[in-house]
């Protein structure tokens, strides 16, 4: 909890420091904390704070996933300079709603209670929202948080449902208390249609086909930096929250919703690789490249081990590295393009080497080329569900296959472009390739040696 308490003061001081006009400091105030609270996650939680544990515990795991969520949460933020630019009247709103929207995810990683989950959840999207339309002058964008606030306070519908009938059937909102009532009563009908009601929640906030529908609109047209952190951070959030509530609070009725994630795992894994390859602009196509990852992920829930929630954080923290990865180099075409399709990236790796390398190192890693992080990530899930889901994994590893030929047509525009070359004289700034070059390297390193990870964050 005292790395939740950094990051909240931290967003109050950067959206004051926009009230005193001095709103272009807000971003290093935001990097500043954000180092802090990196740095006390690594310290034990302090002992005040143990009388807070049935509703909010900072455990092993809670820590894990809050460290990586505040590292890809600082990339943004270096990033956040140029991509901002003209938003220089109402910076410090933006960072600190990203601020504000990283303390409801830190909530989700440490829920004890279904209340805290509500909580959670609405802290994570309601600046969403706001930061969806924050291109004011872009009906995408108008669009993107009017589409998003809609689906989300439908999916909270659901959610809200589903708790009303888990705490009818259980009398408590805890969620060990629920996992003691689901192993004693697994045949309880009220208790089964609120589980499933919350799993279908969460499908939405997580973006699993057919709940996706809202995500592609959202993600094109939201400004190009807060599509990365809902592409990362939020997924990181997101999934974690519903990750830990499948297999703790709803284990002992595994058998009555498992099923169900199998076969949103085939339509997601079908209809969000077919859809990418069908794409003409690189935005959108990353977007439902988001969706088809959550298809990947999925398959966690199968041959559950004691690793599983090390490959889940493997796997989540490969995939939001290499969405920076692309994202940034995204940001920087698209201000000076004022585009997103294919043809803007023209010739980009003869102009800017470092980024374009970047981008592709990240599209690599998010096919599951070897030597790749993201190939890691995927052989340790793959590997997990293989005796208990044969045929989902084989439908995976053809998903991914599919993937590769709508990451490398990005790859081959970069590099081997049909028509003249992209050709600007601004330059990418030295912070934009100290991060690309960042991103090189953690993703080829952790390809090549993964327990990295594990000495990295402390484990």
């Amino acid at each position: 909890m005292s790395v939740l308490i950094i990051i909240f003061l931290t967003a109050v001081i950067a959206l004051f420091a926009g009230v005193f006009e001095q709103g272009k400091f807000s971003r290093y105030i935001g990097i500043l904390g954000l180092m802090i609270a990196f740095y006390v996650s690594f310290l034990p939680e302090i002992s005040f704070f143990s009388q807070y544990q049935h509703m909010f515990e900072f455990g092993a795991n809670a820590a894990l996933f809050t460290k990586i969520a505040i590292v890809i949460t600082i990339l943004l933020f270096f990033l956040g300079g140029f991509s901002f630019s003209n938003h220089r009247n109402h910076q410090s709103e933006l960072y600190a709603l990203m601020l504000f929207s990283l303390c409801g995810g830190i909530i989700l990683f440490g829920f004890q209670n279904l209340v805290t989950l509500f909580l959670g959840v609405e802290i994570l999207s309601i600046p969403l929202y706001v930061l969806a339309g924050s291109n004011k002058t872009d009906l995408r964008s108008n669009e993107a948080s009017i589409k998003y606030f809609l689906m989300g306070a439908f999916a909270t519908g659901f959610l809200l449902f589903g708790v009303a009938l888990i705490y009818g059937s259980t009398g408590s909102f805890d969620l060990y208390k629920i996992h003691e009532f689901a192993v004693v009563n697994p045949k309880n009908l009220m208790f089964i249609l609120g589980a499933v009601l919350m799993l279908v929640a969460l499908a939405f906030k997580v973006s699993l086909a057919p709940f996706h529908m809202w995500s592609p609109d959202v993600y094109q047209g939201s400004p190009s930096l807060i599509t990365a952190f809902m592409m990362s951070v939020v997924k990181i959030a997101s999934f974690f929250a519903f990750f830990k509530l499948m297999t703790i609070g709803f284990l002992g009725i595994t058998g009555e919703w498992i099923n169900i994630i199998g076969v949103l795992i085939i339509i997601t894994l079908f209809l969000a690789n077919v859809m990418g390859l069908a794409q003409t602009n690189v935005k959108r196509m990353l977007a439902y490249s988001s969706v088809s990852h959550v298809g990947y992920l999925s398959l966690i829930f199968y041959g559950m081990n004691s690793l599983s929630s090390y490959n889940l954080a493997f796997y989540l923290f490969a995939y939001s590295l290499a969405t920076v990865g692309v994202m940034m180099c995204l940001i920087w075409v698209e201000k000076l393009k004022r585009e997103t399709s294919y043809t803007a990236f023209n010739g980009l790796g003869h102009t800017e080497p470092i980024l374009a390398v970047a981008a592709t190192v990240s599209l690599l890693s998010m096919a599951g080329i070897p030597l790749t992080a993201g190939f890691m990530g995927k052989f340790a899930i793959f590997a997990q569900a293989i005796d208990q889901a044969p045929f989902l994994v084989l439908v995976a590893v053809l998903g991914s296959a599919i993937s590769i030929a709508y990451y490398l047509r990005l790859i081959m525009v970069m590099f081997f472009p049909k028509e003249s070359s992209f050709k600007t004289s601004e330059k990418v700034s030295l912070t934009y390739n100290i991060v690309a070059v960042f991103i090189i390297f953690a993703l080829v390193a952790m390809g090549v040696f993964p327990d990295l990870f594990a000495k990295q964050f402390g484990l």
